[in-house]
Order: structure tokens, then C-alpha cells, then sequence
């Protein structure tokens, strides 16, 4: 079932290059017919999720004119995935191999292009008739190797495909020609034979070939083991916040993603510890990131807290920090986390000759083998700098922000870089240049002794004020009068409780007599409750006398009414207390006890009612 699937990809491949081939005729025609490659030997590096390709080619000009450039074929849909590429030249062989100087690479700018992307390779001298140039062609690719299958369980290990061609595409013919694929195993399903070919010690080779025209294409796959991290970082945003008071603070927000064959099936931590060589192969639990040689207060943390499972080694010479997620991750599983920690200011951040300062630090991730698709940059700088600008080794989106932190006025200036596609070969340092005048860093420490000074004062002017109400104010006396009211009203509710408290005492007495047949007792609740109710409505009196006189009108028309509702209500109640205890003296039955006490006690608790009524009217 596979192979008929990979047969059936290479028939794809091949018909679609036969498209790619018609298309790119016209391309092919703008390379100048005077060069030849005599010689190319093309090594592609196949161990990693990272597709590397190394070609050596010797040019040689043919015709009667000097040649500027060399144009290098890269077919589109490789194209996409080019995240790297560099050229130099190939100064002695072996060992005695010099390093040669870098050249200038850009995209051919050409109409018509077809399936096929030009770069054009500035030389360092044109090359004249008859002369030959060694060039060392080294280039990246992304996502290039493909899952095959899709979908595999945690312990199966993970197959990968690539698609190429057996022949070096170029728009110049190619006199000799070679092609190796190095596979990080030996373990190799299948690949695809074009004479002569050979398979040994995890290496697929592919060649010599002769007289090959331009732009000839023979499609290859190769389908094999390939266990490595399949790494991915869908987003990373690195914030440098430069602080001349000594430090300089490094975030780096994270997005990252298992890129490779998607897990199927259930998890089994048990199974994944206790047998680390068979279950999840094709997974990754640990990250390795290379920090600057001092860095310090290094933190790794998630939405959740601190992760604990990271270790941190340092030395002199560098910084390496060990960071294992919460859970393994596998094929399609993600996690996000955060990385800080800072460095010393001396150590990355100089003066130049003119007075203006410079930043020099890395641009891409510190995390080995890990792809970026998105990258922002931002370096914040500190608040007063002007005249901001970045120097790269590579293209780069450019823009320029404000940022507002603590105690700022006018924020600061910060350069954003925006790149996609970064791989660990744009780990290299990148310069932000900008003018900074030492006098504003006593800017935010002045900022804050003015603050302090003027919350101080105001605190000093606020004691020697008087910002009482006057008390010959109209607004004064018709608060203290409020305030003498709600008091007087409070205490006449208090009464008129106590008062409602030995209502019940006495209605308690009542109980007890028809219980008990006690008279004597009885009357002696009674005597004490009208010694009782003489004394708070003495309380009531002296209340309603200390009132203002210009109040009384407006409370003593509520006060008044409650009292002689309340004065009746005790009236009722003393009535139907004498009647019981003379009809328990004189011996009669209950029925004409009970005929004897039902009119008072309607009336009572009528009056109960209203007494209730008048009283919660004070509140208001």
C-alpha cells in the first residue's frame, strides 16, 4: 500500500516537471549561453527536520564576454520553503581550503519566470574567456521533508519522504555532475534508482552524470527513518529592553508545535518512562537554548506558574539552558512558554566614533534545531533616543513604535524586525544604532522626587488648612438639626420597646395564671409592670422636652399619635388583666373567662397593629 502510494507520487512529480520544464524554456533562454558548470558535486543533508544542501560547482565562462553574474535555479515550489542561502568562493581544496569571500546573492528579476526562481550571484571580478570560479553554494529548506504516513501511535517511529531531483538544476549545462543524500539512519524504505546509484552507510548516492543540459529534472524520492525533533515555532516574539543603568532584559513568547507525523491513539506515561527506546520514539521532551555567557535572573514559565523541570548551566564561555515542557510532545501536540533573563549592559551595548550607541546581539531563537515560521524582533529603547535604525546580514521587516512603560512621558522608541521562515543559521548578531544623550536617564528619578515633593506638600497644606463647614451656616444647622432629630427619634423607638417588653411580661402573666391559677403572682407581674410603664413614659417625656423647637412640629404630630396608640394599647391590656384575675378569683369557667376577655383582646391586638405601624413611620 505505501509503495503504490510512492509510485504513485513519483508519476505526480514527473508530469508535473514535465509542466515545470515547458514553462521555464524562456527562463532558461535569459541565462547567457557562454557558461558551462564542468563540475558539481551536491551533498544534501537530510539528518534533521531541516533540509541542508551543499553544492560545490566550478564555473567556466566559454564565450568571448566577460561574465558579472551567475544565476542560480531553484525550482518554485522549493522556492517557498528557502529559508537560507549563501555563496562564496572556493579558494584551495582539502585542507588547505581557505575561507572564501561571501558574495552578494538576489532574486533574479525577470518576467515570465514559470516554475522556476532566479538568484543572481554577483562575482567578485567578471569572469573572462577561458577562466574557471570555484563557488560553494550553501542553502536551507523548511518543511521539505513530508510524514509518510501521516498518523503514527506512540510507539511506532516516524517515516519522512523527500522529493527531489537526481540532476542538479541549473540553468547551464553541466559537463559532471554528483548527488548524495544523507539520512540520519540506515533505516531506508525505499528510494529511487536512476543510473548509477547506490545506497551505503546511511547514504544514498546519485551519479557521476555526464553532459547533462540545462535545467534537465529527473524526479527522486526517498522515504526512510527520521526520528529527530520536528521542532516548530509557529510564533516567537523576542522583546530587548536596553536599560543603561546596567541591564539589559530579554522576553521570548512561545508557540511551539510537533511539526511531525501526527500522534494517534492513546498516551501511556507508564509505557513512555519505562521504555524510553520504544515508545515515543519520534517524540521530543527536551529543548536545549545557548544563552549569552552572563546571563542571570533567567526564568521559564507558562500560563499556569514557574516551570520547575529546567536546568541551567553556565560558565565563562556560555550559558545553556535546558527546558523540558510540562507533558512530551508528539506529533501535532503544542505548548506555549515564556523565557526572560537578563544580560550586562558592557557587553553588548557600544559607542562608535560619532557619539551614537549601538546594540550588537543575536536575532534568531537560542533553541538548537528549531524552526520559526513567524519571527518579531522588537528592541526597545531607552526613552529620549533618536535616530533608531538596524543593520541585518539579511532581509528583514523594518518599522519603528512607541512603547509606554513605568514613569514615562513621551515612551520609547522601539525598532521591530519581522521575518518569517528563520532557522538556526540566522542566529547571528544584527546591530540597532541609535543617539542617546546620558542626561535622560535623571529623567524618570527626577520624575519621581517632583512627584514626591508635590504629594508632600499638598499633604502639609492639607494639615494647615480649616476646611470645616462654618457653623453659622444655614447647611450646618439644618445637618446638626437632622442629626439631634435622628437621635431623639432612636431613643423614643428604644422606649417604646422597652415598653412593647413589659407588654409581653405581663401578657406572659396571663399565660401563667390560666396554667396555673396563681392570682398572687399574677398581680404581682402587674404591679410591677405599671411601676415600669411609669417610668419610661417619664423617659418619653424628657425625650419629647429636649427636641428642638423648631422640629417639633413635624415629629411631635408622629410621636404623639404612636403615644396615645401605645397609651391605649396598655389601657386594653391592664383591662384585660384586672377581668381575668377577678373572674380566677370569683372561680368561673373558662368559657366565661374567655366571653369576658374577647372584646379587649380584639381590640388589643388592633392596637398592636397601629402601634407597630407608627412605629416603623418614624424611620421614615
Amino acid at each position: 500500500m505505501a509503495s503504490s502510494s510512492i509510485r504513485g507520487s513519483l508519476l505526480f512529480a514527473s508530469f508535473a516537471f514535465f509542466l515545470f520544464v515547458l514553462s521555464s524554456t524562456s527562463a532558461a533562454a535569459a541565462a547567457p549561453a557562454n557558461l558551462v558548470l564542468s563540475k558539481v558535486d551536491r551533498k544534501i543533508d537530510l539528518v534533521s527536520q531541516v533540509v541542508r544542501t551543499t553544492a560545490q560547482i566550478k564555473v567556466e565562462n566559454k564565450g568571448p564576454e566577460p561574465a558579472a553574474e551567475v544565476l542560480l535555479a531553484v525550482s518554485a515550489e522549493q522556492a517557498k520553503s528557502l529559508a537560507y542561502v549563501r555563496v562564496t568562493t572556493a579558494e584551495g581544496k582539502g585542507k588547505n581550503k581557505a575561507p572564501g569571500v561571501v558574495l552578494s546573492v538576489k532574486p533574479q528579476e525577470a518576467e515570465d519566470l514559470g516554475n522556476v526562481t532566479f538568484f543572481s550571484v554577483e562575482l567578485p571580478k567578471p569572469l573572462g574567456k577561458g577562466e574557471t570560479v570555484a563557488l560553494d553554494i550553501y542553502s536551507a529548506y523548511t518543511h521539505r521533508l513530508k510524514p509518510f504516513p501521516l498518523e503514527i501511535g506512540q510507539s511506532d517511529v516516524q517515516l519522512v519522504l523527500y522529493h527531489d531531483s537526481a540532476y542538479y538544476l541549473s540553468p547551464y549545462p553541466v559537463k559532471v555532475q554528483t548527488t548524495s543524500l544523507r539520512v540520519p539512519s540506515f533505516r531506508v524504505e525505499s528510494f529511487t534508482k536512476v543510473e548509477p546509484s547506490k545506497i551505503a552507510e546511511g547514504e544514498i548516492k546519485y551519479g557521476p552524470y555526464e553532459n547533462v543540459p540545462a535545467l534537465t529534472h529527473t524526479p527522486i524520492t526517498a522515504h526512510f527513518e527520521n526520528n529527530e525533533p520536528f521542532a516548530v515555532v509557529k510564533n516567537l516574539e523576542r522583546e530587548i529592553e536596553i536599560s543603561h543603568w546596567g541591564n539589559i532584559y530579554v522576553t521570548e513568547k512561545y508557540h511551539l508545535t510537533h511539526a511531525g507525523a501526527r500522534h494517534k491513539g492513546g498516551f501511556s506515561r507508564f509505557d513512555y518512562q519505562s521504555k524510553p527506546s520504544a515508545s515515543g520514539a519520534a517524540s521530543f521532551r527536551h529543548l536545549l537554548a545557548r544563552l549569552p555567557p552572563r546571563a542571570h535572573s533567567v526564568y521559564y514559565r507558562d500560563e499556569i506558574g514557574n516551570i520547575s523541570t529546567s536546568h541551567l548551566r553556565s560558565d565563562l564561555r556560555k550559558t545553556e539552558l535546558e527546558l523540558e515542557p510540562r507533558y512530551p510532545l508528539f506529533g501535532g501536540w503544542q505548548v506555549t512558554f515564556t523565557v526572560g533573563y537578563g544580560v550586562p549592559l558592557e557587553d553588548f551595548v557600544f559607542k562608535t566614533e560619532d557619539g551614537r550607541r549601538f546594540l550588537n546581539i543575536s536575532f534568531g531563537s537560542p533553541f538548537v534545531n528549531v524552526v520559526v515560521e513567524n519571527l518579531v524582533v522588537q528592541v526597545v529603547l531607552p526613552e529620549g533616543s533618536s535616530e533608531a535604525s538596524a543593520v541585518l546580514p539579511f532581509h528583514a521587516e523594518e518599522a519603528l513604535k512607541t512603547k509606554f512603560t513605568y514613569l514615562d512621558t513621551v515612551g520609547r522608541p522601539v525598532v521591530e524586525l519581522t521575518r518569517k521562515n528563520v532557522i538556526p543559521e540566522h542566529n547571528v548578531n544584527f546591530q540597532v544604532y541609535y543617539r542617546f544623550n546620558t542626561i535622560a536617564m535623571l529623567a524618570e528619578p527626577l520624575l519621581l522626587v517632583v512627584g514626591f515633593f508635590a504629594f508632600f506638600a499638598a499633604c502639609i497644606a492639607y494639615t494647615h488648612f480649616d476646611f470645616s463647614i462654618s457653623k453659622t451656616s444655614s447647611s450646618y444647622q439644618a445637618r446638626q438639626l437632622r442629626e439631634e432629630v435622628l437621635d431623639a427619634v432612636q431613643r423614643i423607638q428604644k422606649v417604646m420597646n422597652e415598653r412593647a417588653v413589659v407588654s409581653e411580661k405581663l401578657e406572659a402573666s396571663l399565660r401563667d395564671l390560666a396554667r396555673t391559677g396563681n392570682v398572687a403572682t399574677s398581680k404581682a407581674a402587674r404591679k410591677e409592670a405599671d411601676a415600669r410603664l411609669k417610668e419610661t413614659a417619664k423617659d418619653l417625656k424628657a425625650i419629647l422636652d429636649s427636641l428642638p423647637p423648631s422640629s417639633r412640629p413635624t415629629v411631635l404630630a408622629k410621636v404623639d399619635n404612636l403615644i396615645q396608640k401605645e397609651r391605649e394599647k396598655q389601657e386594653k391590656l391592664q383591662q384585660k388583666h384586672t377581668i381575668t384575675v377577678e373572674a380566677y378569683e370569683k372561680k368561673l369557667s373558662s368559657k366565661d373567662i374567655d366571653s369576658r376577655v374577647g372584646p379587649y383582646q380584639q381590640k388589643l391586638n388592633a392596637l398592636k397593629q397601629e402601634v407597630a405601624e407608627l412605629l416603623n413611620s418614624l424611620d421614615d
